[in-house]
């Protein structure tokens, strides 16, 4: 599993964003958020917002509410066009009935920010 304390104390070492992603893709949650986030910020690989939404997605649809905050903040600042193919990646990648893709939640209005929490 994932250490997210792994995040801070390597904020920027693409080593750990490589171990995270990976972890990720095996569908470990904790890493889903991690890599999320990394990509949301940019730590230890290129800023993201797209691949940001997605993998916050898949943590999302294994009942994780902190990336739904982050995923909220992640969405108020993407273009239309960053959300739109955010939305196809989604898509692409569903992992069947009762995913949250299959639901995809709207982007959040100004009021519906998280309060700015991130």
């Amino acid at each position: 599993m994932a250490k997210l304390t792994d995040l801070v104390l390597l904020r920027n070492d693409p080593v750990v964003a490589g171990e995270f992603l990976q972890a990720a893709i095996r569908g470990d949650v904790d890493a889903q958020y991690g890599v999320g986030l990394i990509y949301a910020e940019g730590r230890g690989i290129k800023q993201d917002e797209v691949k940001a939404y997605y993998w916050l997605t898949r943590a999302i649809e294994q009942g994780d509410r902190e990336a739904d905050l982050l995923r909220r903040n992640v969405a108020i600042n993407m273009t239309d066009e960053q959300f739109a193919r955010a939305m196809l990646l989604v898509k692409q990648h569903d992992l069947g009935p009762g995913s949250a893709s299959r639901n995809p939640r709207r982007r959040p209005g100004p009021a519906e920010d998280g309060g700015g929490l991130y």
